[in-house]
């Protein structure tokens, strides 16, 4: 099978002729300009030939693009950026939140990196872009300010997310115009640690569909990334993507129960990407990666971590969970 055969067998949950395998990384400094991301991850991708490949901006891009300043800074170990200016201060600030050009600036950047990495790695692998959802981008952009104004004055923080939307929905269809087979959607707030349910259907969900809508069919491999415990499973499963990924080892669902919750397409998951991936043997990757087979009898089933892997994850570590799924 190809790497696009596979995955696609598993998102028909079938079983392939073995268990798809896809992992990424930050690439501080390299993703600060398109060439230099688009060549990390093109070498990435080569050095262990995975089966999907997911392209991973410089963190807060989309805050970059509105005008935030942020450093890279040595020893962070998820190889994300520091803020050293928000754009956000005060609720009427959502006001004048401006819609962007994203064929201009720090967008473009990233659709030409995303051209260099469709070119690199080649037409038969899924590309898939890193599209953070308005209420992500809202925090990049205010910090925690945010959760106050969604309580003490809703309607301004509305105008902001509206703005956000559009502008993410018009650069989501640019990505699938210049070489991504889809998103990678990543919400960091649809965790009832952070809010309710209702709250996440008012201020995320009634956000987030806007930007499905607009990629519609150009789309052909969306992917939900559910970060932090305690995922509001229930409510976005259904979201049009064909696979789920959230902190399988970290908090509930477990991939097994994930996999009964979610029908409608392949779940990825199976590796602490701290405890195990990072700090533990070889050995302890590809039991876990063993456990996980087991618990979906490899059906379905993308093997990956639960979000982004540590900059300092051991290439012997890589090496042992792709064994694991090839041996």
């Amino acid at each position: 099978m190809t790497h696009r055969e596979r995955v696609e067998a598993a998102i028909r949950g079938e079983k392939p002729d073995r268990v798809p395998i896809a992992l990424w990384r930050h690439f501080p400094k390299a993703d600060e300009s398109a060439e230099g991301l688009a060549q990390a991850v093109i070498d990435f991708q080569k050095r262990f030939d995975f089966d999907l490949v997911k392209v991973t901006p410089a963190s807060g891009y989309p805050a970059e693009a509105w005008g935030a300043e942020l450093i890279n800074k040595q020893n962070n170990s998820e190889g994300t950026r520091e803020y050293l200016k928000r754009v956000i201060a005060r609720p009427e600030d959502w006001h004048a939140l401006p819609p962007l050009d994203v064929l201009q600036g720090v967008w473009l950047r990233e659709l030409k990196a995303l051209q260099l990495i469709r070119s690199g790695v080649g037409a038969d692998i899924h590309v898939l872009q890193t599209i953070f959802s308005p209420l992500t981008i809202a925090k990049q952009l205010s910090g925690d300010l945010f959760l106050q104004h969604m309580r003490s004055d809703p309607e301004d923080l509305k105008k902001g997310l509206r703005v956000i939307s559009e502008t993410t929905a018009r650069f989501a269809l640019e990505c699938l115009w210049h070489g991504a087979d889809g998103i990678f959607f990543a919400t960091q707030f649809a965790s009832r640690d952070l809010l309710s349910v209702d709250e996440y259907k008012e201020f995320g969900i009634e956000f987030d569909l806007p930007i499905f809508e607009v990629t519609g069919d150009d789309s052909k491999l969306n992917l939900l990334h559910l970060h932090g415990t305690n995922p509001m499973f229930e409510i976005l499963h259904t979201y049009p993507v064909h696979i789920v990924n959230w902190h399988d080892r970290e908090t509930s669902p477990s991939l097994a129960d994930g996999q009964r919750l979610f029908r409608s397409g392949a779940v990825l998951g199976g590796l602490h990407r701290i405890e195990t991936f990072a700090k533990g043997s070889p050995e302890e990757v590809q039991a876990e990666v063993r456990d996980a087979m087991a618990q979906t009898s490899g059906h379905g089933l993308i093997i990956g971590a639960g979000c982004v892997s540590l900059v300092t994850t051991p290439d012997l570590n890589i090496e042992a969970a792709i064994k694991a799924v090839r041996s």
